[in-house]
């Protein structure tokens, strides 16, 4: 074997591959087969030991590096040379804990988005497109990179699929399906994210065996299991955590949680939010090692990525609170490798390794020249240099919106009592975390109960997307939604079982917006006065578009001017975070992992009006 064109495809598929690669690169190593390509730079961080190495090389071997050290110093031939000796070089960055699908672009344009940022290894927390289409899940994270996309994406199937036990439809994870995931590929890193928690430590909870089952399938193949910590900062429920096998967790808020959870052996991913506290604080503790710690963007629009960078920005913002350019670059590279097991692939510039390298031009503002990734440059400057595979997506992820009735008016209706001219209702408002939901008394006009825009009432809902049948579930909720009359806005991105919510001030408004989302295959619509105001397509999956980033915020930019046209109900009595104005972050308003507990779902037997209280399986009507 003589050219590294011979080799495998390096998709990480089967150990035997692997075999053949590294038998190659051997012989690179001592010489014995030439190198594709040597490239010479200035300055290399060697992230295991965290020195700078001054006037280094780097053999590169098909995708693989197969040897580094100084300049001048490699014992065998080349077939072509770069100069970049006026550059530092540093791995690519890796995300320990991200939704792809929250950038809404396909995985070969969000390659094509953040690679120039540095990006080019992800750790794909699946969960949402698993639970659209949960068969197709590994395929889909694999078909990228098949067809010539060089991000490395390493796909952890979703422990929340469904995401509790009265939620159905697109998917369903347990024991088995997530060893045949690990079988499967060696990109397969571990489980994502566990968040039903309640499910984890009460044997009765309905999704209990279904979650150890896909830990134990996890164990059984040394994969890594992620957790997800939402309002566990107690003690015994940090111990419990930790117990039962659950190794990261991205939700620490203080410095103070986080230093608890890594006392306890927890792996943190600290997200950018509440980055500069954390980073203080335990610079502040006294903390020397950082190992036990990475950076994760966890979710980040394709619009927000173009206006704040991709994890070069979690560095950035890492440095300017406190921490060395050399740790914060730990933290994105050889941190998240070592904690998801990874470290033969990526990590770090060393043998064996992609030859995935970031070329700064100045280290401390962490300025980004150029980002090799397999072995060739792929971005200079933010311009993007390399391979954009045209995809021609199947019918599981480009027709993933299962209505096949039109919906009408009167679905949305919430009928009252006859007889009765007020009722009392349920209310929740997004990111209700209590124990109670709220209650109101409405007025009942032509046997329907009404919301009431001046107490800041209106009507939300949530239709099934899978089944075809387009089940329904209606209820008030408090603080959110458009005042305007006749308007409605819906999306089928619903953290995380991905229904279309539909929020609106009438029910004939609510029905343009269901019936304009299932013809346009998913996405955005905003209607108001019996006409579209604006639409973003989301047609892979009901959560993606197959489309440049640029395209996508282009359209964004639509829907948010329109939406300035409205009038939105804000409750002053909530976190200003999340209002006033447009209410996009009612994404994640129907999220049924801890601390939630009162939440609306599809419909369905154990809940058969849609509301339950996802801790402890209580239902309760919407209206009485």
């Amino acid at each position: 074997m003589t050219r590294s064109a011979s080799l495998p495809n390096d998709l990480l598929v089967n150990a035997a591959d692997e075999v053949t690669i590294r038998q190659d690169l051997v012989l690179v190593a001592l010489g014995k087969q030439p190198a594709d390509r040597l490239l010479r730079v200035g300055r290399l961080l060697d992230v295991h030991t965290r020195t700078w190495l001054e006037d280094q090389e780097i053999a590169i071997r098909g995708r693989r590096i197969a040897w580094t050290g100084p300049a001048g110093t490699f014992p065998g031939t080349a077939l072509a040379r770069k100069d970049r000796s006026n550059l530092a070089a540093v791995p690519g960055f890796g995300e320990v804990h991200k939704h792809i699908e929250s950038s809404h672009i396909t995985p070969e344009y969000e390659a094509a988005l953040v690679l120039p940022r540095g990006n080019t290894w992800t750790c794909e927390a699946s969960h949402e497109f698993s639970n659209v289409d949960g068969p197709h899940n590994l395929e889909f994270w694999l078909t990228a990179r098949r067809h010539g996309s060089p991000m490395k994406i390493f796909p952890l199937p979703g422990s929340a699929v469904p995401p509790t036990a009265y939620e159905w439809g697109g998917g369903y994870y347990g024991y088995d399906e997530q060893a045949e995931f690990l079988r499967q590929s060696l990109m397969v890193a571990g489980l994502d994210e566990v968040m039903d928690w309640p499910a984890v430590w009460n044997p009765e909870n309905p999704s209990h065996k279904r979650l150890w089952g896909m830990i134990q399938a996890t164990f059984e193949k040394r994969g890594v299991v992620e957790g997800h910590g939402a309002g566990l900062r107690d003690l015994n429920s940090i111990n419990a955590f930790a117990a039962a096998g659950l190794a990261s967790d991205h939700e620490g808020w203080t410095a103070e949680e986080v230093w608890d959870k890594l006392r306890h052996g927890i792996f943190i991913e600290i997200r950018p939010h509440s980055m500069p506290e954390i980073i203080q604080g335990l610079l502040q503790r006294g903390l020397s090692d950082w190992s036990q710690i990475a950076f994760a963007t966890d979710d980040r629009s394709a619009s927000d990525t173009l206006r704040m960078d991709a994890t070069d920005y979690n560095v950035r913002l890492a440095i300017q609170s406190g921490l060395s350019p050399e740790i914060a670059i730990q933290c994105v590279t050889i941190n998240p490798a070592r904690h998801m097991r990874l470290t033969p692939w990526v990590g770090s510039i060393a043998p064996g390794r992609f030859s995935d390298i970031v070329l700064l031009d100045d280290v401390e503002q962490l300025s980004i020249a150029e980002v090799w990734a397999d072995g060739k440059p792929v971005s200079k400057g933010t311009e993007y240099l390399g391979a954009l595979p045209s995809i021609n997506w199947p019918d599981w992820a480009s027709k993933t919106v299962n209505i096949k009735r039109t919906i009408k008016p009167k679905d949305f209706a919430i009928a009252a009592e006859p007889g009765r001219t007020t009722m009392q209702a349920a209310l929740l408002r997004p990111f209700h975390w209590h124990d109670e939901f709220i209650t109101m008394e409405l007025q009942v006009e032509n046997g329907e109960v009404q919301g009431d825009p001046d107490r800041n009432v209106t009507k939300f809902s949530i239709v099934d997307r899978f089944s075809g049948e387009a089940k329904i579930s209606r209820m008030f909720w408090l603080g959110c939604g458009p005042k305007t009359p006749d308007t409605a806005v819906g999306c089928t991105v619903a953290h995380d079982k991905h229904n279309l919510w539909i929020v609106g001030s009438s029910d004939e408004a609510m029905a343009m917006v269901a019936n304009r989302v299932a013809e346009i295959g998913g996405g955005w619509v905003l209607v108001s006065g019996g006409k579209v105001l604006a639409e973003v397509r989301y047609e892979i999956g009901g959560l993606m578009t197959q489309r440049p980033a640029e395209e996508l915020d282009t359209d964004m930019q639509r829907l948010y001017a329109a939406a300035e046209t409205i009038e939105w109900l804000y409750e002053p009595t909530f976190s200003p975070r999340w209002y006033p104005g447009f209410p996009e972050r009612l994404q994640f308003a129907t999220l049924t992992c801890a601390p939630w507990r009162w939440v609306l779902v599809a419909p369905c037997e154990a809940a058969p009006q849609g509301f339950v209280n996802v801790a402890t399986g209580q239902t309760h009507p919407v209206v009485w």
